[in-house]
């Protein structure tokens, strides 16, 4: 068994419990979050499967097979796994008959608790590490094998993997306490996608050049993706709210 597999996996089971209690909050079927689970494990792995070995594929290029070996090498990309779960959520609630934005909303939780308890599996499987540390911040460093199974280790270097874990732990209780403040639908999982953009993009400031690939000048790739998220999150919760106010007004003038 290899721990970031391990992890991701508990991960992913601890989402979906998650996801239930939600459900229940938000009066959806109590099986809708099994579903949902059962889907997005087959999109959201394909996604970020994908989405790294694209942007890795010189590593991939000689030996393309090892791109299925995800539970051995590790390799995935939230962003691709995120755009691969979104897919299966579109199908499954067209297959239902339930709102996106309300199975989107079920999930927000889930989805916090999950990335946390995975990027622990990074912290144990060694990859996902960040810049080397400066002397005022050794006591942080931590090192890792080069590559895996290497015996040749890193520089005592940030365990951004950690970072990132607390950091989702902390988005949780922020997503947790935004839900009465967001209440149209589909808000909820916008916050979380803005916060996790903001988490990400500042994580990518210790991993750039190291574990995180630049995309032009002194940006990673997985900061452009992370704006890109952002600005489309503000703009979907302002256009989310606008248009519940707007449906509530209609409602009380049709009820008058």
């Amino acid at each position: 068994m290899h721990s970031y597999g391990t992890l991701l996996m508990l991960g992913f089971i601890a989402g979906i419990l998650l996801c239930g209690r939600e459900a229940k909050r938000l009066r959806l079927p109590d099986e809708l979050a099994v579903d949902l689970g059962l889907w997005v494990l087959v999109g959201s792995i394909i996604g970020a499967r994908g989405l790294f070995v694209a942007l890795n594929w010189g590593d991939f290029a000689a030996r393309p097979q090892e791109a299925l070996f995800v539970w051995q090498t590790g390799g995935l990309s939230f962003h691709g796994g995120l755009l691969g779960g979104i897919v299966a959520a579109l199908l499954l609630g067209w297959r239902r008959k339930i709102s996106f934005w309300s199975i989107a909303d079920m999930a927000a939780p889930g989805i916090a608790l999950g990335y946390g308890i995975a990027r622990i599996g990074c912290f144990l499987n060694g990859c996902c590490y960040g810049v080397p540390t400066s002397p005022r911040w050794a006591f942080l460093g931590v090192r890792f094998p080069l590559y895996p199974d290497s015996s040749i280790m890193t520089e005592p270097s940030h365990p951004t993997q950690i970072y990132s874990a607390l950091g989702s732990f902390v988005v949780l209780a922020i997503v947790l306490w935004a839900r009465p403040r967001f209440p149209a639908r589909g808000q909820l999982f916008l916050v979380y996608i803005g916060l996790y953009s903001i988490l990400r993009s500042a994580v990518e400031v210790l991993r750039r050049g190291y574990t995180a690939q630049v995309a032009f000048d002194s940006v990673t790739q997985a900061q452009v993706l992370s704006a890109v998220l952002f600005v489309t999150a503000i703009c979907g919760i302002l256009w989310l709210g606008r248009k519940g106010r707007r449906e509530s007004s209609e409602g009380r003038k049709g009820a008058v």
